[in-house]
């Protein structure tokens, strides 16, 4: 079985041996979020794609579809793996690329099909996350299959266009705000999943903030633009002691946490505050929980977070295939395992350091170096530490200003 151990084949974590931490009791985790990639190109060519613009191009020896026979491989797939792990629920995510580029029958048959393999007992979600161009002309066809949609846009028509644009040069906001209306409407505001926004701190970020809640959210979720030690994202000096991305994401924490009543919910924000006060964290940007996310490329290739593609060309390949091997196969590679064994994948810097269990290390991505891997802090270590010790105190602040204002015969 070929394995892609990185460009040494000594790089962190192909030295990890999976057999001694399953002697230590460790037990891998079921995966639980399937991302499934239905179509391998875009229609528009926004300039910090880690999918097109990054270290890895490989996406140009992919088919643009997924066959609908790959589909229904991995299908049973899935539906193998949850009857192997007595799974109650599942997540599909269709994704690319942009997943509208496959065509509203290619959808269908890949929503029906995966959920006639978890069986009735399941309960599959499904949610797509589209760039918004084409999604009018989707909606009935998602109320008809229960699909979420989540849709990326980065602020009002300048932060948004600065990045999204068509191969042309001609910007996709209008597209994107027309999309958003409808998705919005009493008819299908059902279907809103969230907004998703790259941050850009040449960006206003209140104003950036509020340009998003003009579109009424569940949901918002900020990235950090994706890089690493080797390939710096913008802004970012590796060493650096200056916080650009904290300072730009605390700004937006302020105006949303001191908000007379909650806009949105802010899942970075609300993830590190859960940690902050003890719980696990549901997301693979902060915290400790293992990852239980697999991705299935156009081919049929068994693949880690397509995030990965941003740190080199091949960083996400397994070597797996639907046609040969399920996921459980995938489970036992030390790429997988380095992904869910908590505390024990940090870098020394990480396990020293006492905010450890909330910033978990940051993204995976973020912490790649050539020549020693991804056992290392994220390249964002000074941004994430500022914006989780502001936050701390701010919550701090708040519980101990309410236990001030309790009277002394409210308290126990």
């Amino acid at each position: 079985m070929a394995v892609n151990r990185g460009p040494s084949g000594t790089e962190w974590p192909a030295t990890l041996d999976v057999g001694a931490l399953l002697a230590t009791g460790w037990r891998p985790t079921p995966f639980r979020e399937f991302v499934v990639k239905i179509h391998s190109r875009c229609d528009l060519a926004c300039d910090y794609c880690y999918m097109y613009e990054m270290a890895d191009q490989r996406w140009r020896d992919q088919p643009y579809r997924m066959s609908p026979e790959i589909v229904d491989r991995v299908a049973a797939r899935i539906g193998e793996h949850v009857q192997a792990h007595d799974l109650p629920s599942v997540e599909l995510v269709l994704h690319g690329g942009e997943p509208l580029l496959a065509g509203p029958d290619l959808i269908a048959h890949a929503v029906r099909s995966v959920r006639r393999a978890a069986g009735p007992a399941v309960e599959t979600g499904v949610s797509i996350q589209t760039n918004g161009v084409r999604l009018g002309a989707y909606l009935d066809l998602f109320d008809a299959l229960d699909v979420r949609v989540g849709v990326s846009i980065d602020g009002d028509v300048s932060a948004h266009d600065r990045h999204r644009r068509h191969a042309n040069g001609r910007g996709s906001h209008d597209a994107v705000a027309r999309a958003l209306d409808a998705l919005g409407s009493a008819r299908h505001r059902h279907l809103f999943g969230g907004l998703l926004c790259t941050v850009d701190v040449a960006n206003p970020p209140v104003a950036t903030y509020e340009a998003l809640l003009s579109h009424a959210p569940p949901k918002i979720d900020f990235l950090l633009p994706h890089g690493n030690w080797s390939a710096p994202p913008p802004d970012r000096e590796p060493g650096s002691a200056e916080t650009p991305y904290a300072d730009w994401l605390i700004a937006v924490f302020d105006r949303w946490y001191r908000a007379p009543r909650q806009d949105t919910e802010i899942r970075l924000f609300s993830e590190i505050i859960q940690l902050l006060l003890g719980g696990t964290s549901s997301s693979e940007a902060v915290g400790l929980s293992p990852v239980g996310v697999v991705v299935v490329e156009t081919d049929g290739g068994i693949e880690q977070s397509d995030m990965l593609k941003s740190a080199y060309d091949g960083a996400s390949v397994t070597g797996l295939h639907v046609l040969r091997n399920s996921f459980d196969d995938a489970l036992a590679l030390p790429s997988i395992a380095a992904r869910q064994m908590g505390e024990l994948a940090l870098s020394s810097e990480c396990r020293a350091c006492g905010l450890r269990r909330v910033c978990g290390g940051g993204l995976y991505p973020h912490r790649y170096r050539a020549g020693d891997g991804f056992a290392n802090p994220s390249v964002y270590c000074p941004d994430l530490f500022r914006l989780i010790t502001h936050i701390r105190h701010e919550i701090a602040a708040d519980l101990e200003g309410r236990r001030d204002t309790v009277s002394p015969e409210g308290r126990r």
